[in-house]
Order: C-alpha cells, then sequence, then structure tokens
C-alpha cells in the first residue's frame, strides 16, 4: 500500500464455510476497512428486530499491539436498517476463533443475507495500552463534565432543555447533584 498507510501482515485461515469467497480487501485505495463477507450454509433472513452473529469463514492472527475493529457498512444501514449493535467490534490480537460479525434488523422489512454478502467492514488499527496515573482531581476544561450531547446543542441550550426536546433523558433525574452520573440509587 502506497500513498502514507501504514502496511501490517496479518495471517488469515479461510475455514471450509469460505472457501470460494474472496479473502477481505480493500474497495478503493482509499477505503480504510476491509470487507467482510458473510459464510453460511443457506441464505439468513433476519426479521425486524432480529440480532445474529453470522460467520465469516476466517480466523486472524492479529499482530501484538494491534486490534480490528469490525464496523458497519453504511449502504447497509442506510437501505435496510442493518447495523452492529456493538460498533465497533473488537478483535483482540489474542483471539483465534472464527470472526463473527453480530448484525441486528433495525428495519421495517425483513433482511436476507446470504452467502459471500459485504456484511461488516473490518479496519486494523494499532492499540495504545492505557497507564493509569491516580489523582484527587482533573485538569480542567471547557467542557469539563459536559457528555451525551452537549457539545452538538445550540448555543445557550441547557443540556436538560435538550434532552427534553430530543425525548432522550437527562440522565440526571433521581440524583442529588453531589451524584456521579450512574450512580442513582
Amino acid at each position: 500500500m502506497g500513498g502514507g498507510h501504514t502496511s501490517v501482515t496479518v495471517p488469515i485461515v479461510r475455514l471450509p464455510s469460505a472457501r470460494g469467497l474472496p479473502l477481505p480487501s480493500y474497495a478503493t485505495a482509499g477505503s480504510a476497512g476491509l470487507d467482510l463477507p458473510a459464510a453460511l450454509e443457506a441464505d439468513l433472513t433476519l426479521a425486524p428486530g432480529d440480532r445474529v452473529a453470522v460467520p465469516t469463514g476466517l480466523q486472524l492472527a492479529l499482530p501484538e499491539g494491534y486490534e480490528g475493529q469490525v464496523r458497519g457498512r453504511s449502504g447497509l444501514a442506510l437501505r435496510a436498517g442493518i447495523v452492529l449493535p456493538n460498533a465497533p467490534g473488537t478483535i483482540d490480537s489474542d483471539y483465534r476463533g472464527e470472526v463473527h460479525v453480530i448484525l441486528w434488523n433495525a428495519g421495517a422489512e425483513p433482511f436476507v443475507v446470504k452467502h459471500g454478502d459485504r456484511i461488516a467492514q473490518l479496519v486494523v488499527a494499532p492499540v495504545a495500552r492505557a497507564q493509569w496515573a491516580e489523582g484527587t482531581s482533573l485538569d480542567e476544561t471547557r467542557r469539563g463534565g459536559g457528555g451525551f450531547g452537549h457539545t452538538g446543542r445550540a448555543s445557550g441550550e441547557s443540556p436538560a432543555d435538550s434532552a427534553r426536546g430530543s425525548g432522550e433523558p437527562t440522565g440526571d433525574s433521581g440524583r442529588s447533584s453531589g451524584e456521579p452520573p450512574g450512580r442513582a440509587g
């Protein structure tokens, strides 16, 4: 690969269920993700609301210091409501089992997955290992503790107003101002 891309060699095994399928590949020179295929013995129909782990027929040996990020395909999401509920899924460097992709039909119609369909993308990326530096406080930032859409609000709109307007919970009902989010009893 050229153009400033970093290249890493990833050993791969094609299981019998994936015979005849191409190895994951980049669709264009600028693609970040490799297309992952479905390796199925028969068509699989996902009714609206169904979730299923779809096999790819592939096993990987990602090098230490790398992960595989399994991401949805935008076209499937837009046209059929097929998404990955845990996106991005993570393939750790020490995992050696068959790669599966969890698909969820968030659409209104049944969706059929066929053998060889491109169902997800795999991005191979370096991983930084965190080392904790425990303390009693953190540095101050302009954003502070604002989250859950905080930076996307119109100027002057409070977090509570924004959440009420979107139908989303504010996340602070039932807790005192001294309790951190998620600690309400």
